[in-house]
């Protein structure tokens, strides 16, 4: 692309903040716009918020320059922020993403707090199995919060595990990877685990039409979707895996489809499991925990 077609103003930091605003303020409001830049500053020069802040009369380079024409225009066609930086931050952890993988979101990082404060049973030095995986954020989390923790992940796809297994990597995560389908049970898996855990796919289908461009055009459908006529296949292959391989005192932590708190709370009951609901910052139902009481 010849870059005297870019329809910034100049190369000054100031022009193009007001671009983006000009562009996609209505589309993305305001304050999430100004993450957006915070985002890119950083991933493309290298700028903290402060460095972004005080330098609104500095110019940069055309090559730059170019690069943030095109995130402006990924933006506009609502591909997420965290694709075109090839990155997101996942509880301390740097977490690379793909239309592959599920962009992991705030509310299972907020789940996924909920189990590491203070010393537990299922934590240090014990077993945690992560199933459906994905990008590896759950499990990389868990073993860099319990360190001698033996920490397994599982899921379907092979392109996932490619990029969960480079995740654990660069985070310096010592984690077992297994290519499995769940809803067929997990060969391979031997012996007891104090903590299962997943977020499962749980969308039903006919949320298609209530589901934003950013996630519907971009995230992978076998990550998201469930048939509309069995929305909790998942927990119950999950519910079959724990009974088999949760230890006695172990915990069961899920995410869940909100408007199906209350009948995946029924499931595991039914299965032997004593479940609670917890809610997450927006005061949605969120997750599940439940431990085996048979």
């Amino acid at each position: 692309m010849n870059t005297r077609n870019l329809r910034f103003r100049s190369n000054r930091v100031r022009d193009i903040v007001s671009l983006f605003h000009e562009e996609l303020d209505s589309m993305y409001g305001s304050g999430e716009v100004g993450v957006f830049l915070d985002m890119l500053f950083e991933a493309f020069l290298g700028w903290d918020k402060v460095r972004l802040l005080t330098s609104k009369e500095q110019t940069i380079d055309q090559s730059d320059l170019l690069r943030f024409h095109w995130a402006l225009e990924d933006l506009k066609q609502y591909r997420p922020i965290q694709h075109i930086i090839g990155y997101t931050d996942f509880c301390g952890c740097r977490i690379s993403v793909s239309p592959d993988v599920l962009i992991p979101r705030p509310e299972t990082e907020e789940m996924v707090n909920s189990l590491t404060p203070g010393p537990s049973p299922h934590g240090e030095g014990s077993r945690i199995l992560d199933l459906c995986t994905g990008s590896g954020c759950i499990a990389i989390t868990l073993k860099k919060t319990f360190p001698k923790a033996d920490v397994t992940a599982v899921d379907i796809s092979p392109a996932a595990l490619k990029i969960a297994l480079e995740n654990a990597k660069n985070n310096g995560a010592d984690i077992r990877f297994m290519q499995a389908d769940v809803l067929n049970g997990v060969d391979g898996l031997s012996g007891s685990y104090g903590l299962i855990v997943s977020n499962p796919p749980y969308v039903m289908e006919k949320e298609r039409a209530q589901m934003q461009r950013n996630v519907l055009d971009y995230d992978p459908a076998l990550a998201l979707f469930v048939p509309d006529d069995d929305p909790l296949r998942f927990y119950k292959a999950i519910a079959n895996i724990a009974k088999e391989h949760l230890a006695e005192d172990g915990m069961l932590v899920v995410e869940i489809n909100e408007s199906l708190a209350d009948k995946t709370c029924e499931l595991f009951h039914k299965q032997g499991f004593s479940p609670e609901v917890h809610d997450d910052f927006r005061g949605k139902h969120r997750w599940v925990s439940a431990v085996w009481n048979p």
